[in-house]
């Protein structure tokens, strides 16, 4: 026995009990990996082939890795903090030097950029002003706080039940300022060029002819004459039905319903069809089963939410959403060669490989929950049994340079 095995036993425990005390450290860190200390026996070269009969030199630290396993997630108030459930990693920009992280606490910048605390950006897929997504190469995220603009309405899909047994109005012609002059009615707010709202009402008048009805529209009390070559007057369309009260006209109405703009600077006129499929005429009352319009006014944006694959969805005033960008993660092949950088970041190695960038949920990716964060991964109660084991090993160690120095004072007094 020599003291170079209680040496490097002491520096191999010492090593120990530092990746355990940080371990401890970072009980409380988020996205943190523990590490764990891998040990290796040393042997001197042997010329001769000494075989069984050699002794060891000691210890050695193989390596020190960590263990990317799934820490606990716990909900947070924070719409941006992100917690990754399964494999992956963040992809963050930091100038064009691209690093890695597990851990999802974010924030906006002041110029809308998502941000983790070292002022490294998230990545993702952007998208355009339309909200269609820009899958080329992920770049940092923003988000888009400029007003959603509005859009015109072009359709209109009413699904109806007219009453089989309404009776034919006692008066005649169609009058929309007398109500016994048609049997039924409905509104529904469409938007002009500007996104101004306006109300257009539909009239419905039953005819001699069985299962007959003439519809007539109006746009803000104003009567729409129907599109050319139609009498100014005349209804703007007609359903019929068969016996079983299925519709049996070509729908939708054509040509467009021409709707005159009531608001100063807007389009004078923007062309509205209206869609009546699925409408029905039964021996019931009269219903407005669906009543809806594909147009909206201008909007600002009242917060965004990260979905489960990465998607950001903006919630605007109006009452829209729109794409606002997609989050993507990172795999490695070997995760334990990354180079931890610190500040809960790693960067990619030749030992690592390559990064194979997805959008969450794809491949061995995870997924992503908003609200919440993903907790170290550090068993505080097993580090603390592992901290008085490395203690033990660190003080058996001690105990054999004290052997040794106590067979070398004995060789010093021998007369």
């Amino acid at each position: 026995m020599s003291f170079q095995q209680g040496l490097s036993g002491l520096n191999a425990a010492a090593k120990n009990l530092d990746a355990i005390g940080n371990n401890v450290a970072n009980s409380n860190t988020v996205g943190f990996k523990q590490s764990q200390t891998q040990f290796a026996d040393v042997y001197a070269n042997s010329l001769t082939g000494a075989g069984g009969a050699q002794v060891g030199i000691g210890v050695k630290v193989a390596q020190v890795v960590q263990q990317f396993t799934q820490g606990s997630i716990t909900s947070s108030n924070n719409p941006l903090d992100v917690a990754i459930n399964g494999g992956g990693f963040f992809r963050m920009d930091n100038n064009g030097e691209v690093t890695y992280q597990r851990n999802g606490q974010f924030q906006l910048d002041r110029t809308g950029f998502i941000v983790n605390p070292n002022g490294s950006k998230l990545t993702g897929y952007t998208a355009n002003a339309n909200g269609v997504l820009l899958t080329g190469s992920p770049g940092p995220l923003a988000i888009n706080t400029a007003d959603l603009q509005p859009q015109i309405t072009t359709e209109v899909n009413a699904v109806l039940n007219l009453d089989s047994g309404s009776a034919i109005p006692v008066t005649s012609p169609f009058d929309m300022a007398d109500p016994t002059s048609f049997n039924h009615s409905t509104a529904v707010s469409v938007f002009d060029s500007l996104g101004n709202s306006q109300t257009l009402q539909t009239f419905y008048v039953k005819t001699a002819n069985p299962g007959e009805w003439q519809v007539y529209a109006a746009s803000d009390g104003v009567q729409i004459d129907p599109p050319a070559p139609a009498v100014a007057g005349d209804p703007i369309g007609l359903l019929t039905f068969d016996t079983n009260g299925v519709l049996t006209t070509a729908m939708p109405l054509t040509p467009s319903l021409l709707v005159p703009a009531t608001a100063t600077g807007a389009t004078p006129t923007f062309p509205v069809t209206l869609d009546f499929t699925d409408s029905t005429q039964f021996g019931s009352a009269f219903s407005v089963n669906t009543m809806n319009q594909d147009g909206f006014t201008s909007g600002r944006l009242a917060g965004f939410n990260i979905g489960a694959d990465g998607m950001i969805l903006g919630r605007y005033t109006n009452g829209q959403t729109e794409v606002l960008g997609q989050v993507v993660l990172a795999s490695f092949a070997n995760p334990n060669g990354l180079n931890p950088l610190g500040n809960n970041m790693w960067s990619e190695t030749a030992a690592s490989g390559n990064p194979l960038v997805g959008v969450p949920s794809s491949g061995s990716l995870g997924v992503l929950q908003s609200s919440a964060v993903e907790d170290s991964n550090v068993d505080l109660t097993a580090e603390l049994v592992n901290l008085i084991t490395a203690q033990r090993v660190y003080q058996a160690n001690a105990q054999t340079i004290k052997a040794q120095d106590a067979v070398l004072q004995t060789l010093v007094n021998l007369r």
